[in-house]
């Protein structure tokens, strides 16, 4: 079974240099793209057609429906399989599995498998207006780094007191992508994207009073920010901005 594009590749350099007959490689990339468990489909060809292998939302899912799903993607190779919402009686039934699986009850992350070395071009700097907002900051983070990206985290840099953040220029100026993760208004992705020369990926949170309406009003002034090469993602989407920031961080 081909499970990702380098194993594509190697496929096919073996047949280009006759190591592998045309028929050999044709019975092997018919091999089912997917798995019916009659809940669920695993696709078993993501990590060949995207680069980067499923991952399971786990809210909505039953513990037993979560196990079966990282048990099929374990099975068929995914050396690592990344479970995102996931509760902690889910977390307790894959812990009792033959599988390695470690579990983050702060941002509700499950990992089966182990984090791989990282192989980004750079650097993802993760930062939050407040340490409320670390819940989102650790998905994103923990997501980056299961898609072998190296991280920094930078927590509490809100611009309620922006002299915290200012400590930080190295690390602001030498990422290749960062993540601003921010509730209340919003501001600390505008501010970053001043001084930044990388793309700043805006995570608006439902952290705030009443007025922010759960984050409502993060979202629209980040989607307002002034500053340029500052994209948003939706509200607490902690994994959307780690998959997008390791795509951007392995661009040639």
């Amino acid at each position: 079974m081909i499970k990702d594009k380098r194993e594509l590749e190697v496929l096919l350099e073996q047949v280009a240099a006759g190591k592998t007959s045309v028929e050999e490689a044709a019975l092997q990339l018919r091999e089912v793209p997917f798995d019916d468990l009659g809940f669920a489909k695993t696709d078993l060809h993501r990590g060949m057609r995207q680069g980067i292998a499923e991952v399971i939302y786990g809210a909505g899912k039953t513990p037993e429906q979560i196990l079966k799903i990282a048990q099929n993607l374990y099975a068929h190779g995914q050396k690592n399989v990344l479970v995102t919402r996931m509760d902690i009686e889910a977390a307790a039934q894959l812990s009792q599995s033959v599988m390695p699986f470690q579990y983050d009850p702060l941002c509700r992350i499950g990992i089966v498998g182990e984090k791989p070395e990282p192989d980004g071009k750079g650097t993802i700097v993760v930062a939050t207006g407040g340490t409320s907002d670390i819940p989102v900051a650790e998905e994103a983070a923990n997501t980056a780094e299961i898609f072998g990206n190296k991280v920094v985290r930078l927590y509490d840099v809100g611009v309620a007191g922006i002299h915290r953040l200012l400590m930080h220029q190295k690390e602001i100026q030498s990422a290749r992508v960062i993540i601003a993760i921010a509730g209340m208004e919003g501001a600390l992705a505008s501010v970053i994207g001043g001084l930044a020369a990388c793309p700043v990926i805006a995570v608006p949170t439902s952290v705030g009073y009443g007025a922010s309406f759960g984050g409502l009003s993060a979202l629209l002034s980040m989607l307002n920010s002034c500053a340029s090469g500052v994209s948003v993602v939706n509200i607490d989407n902690g994994f959307g901005a780690g998959y997008l920031a390791s795509m951007i961080n392995h661009l040639d």
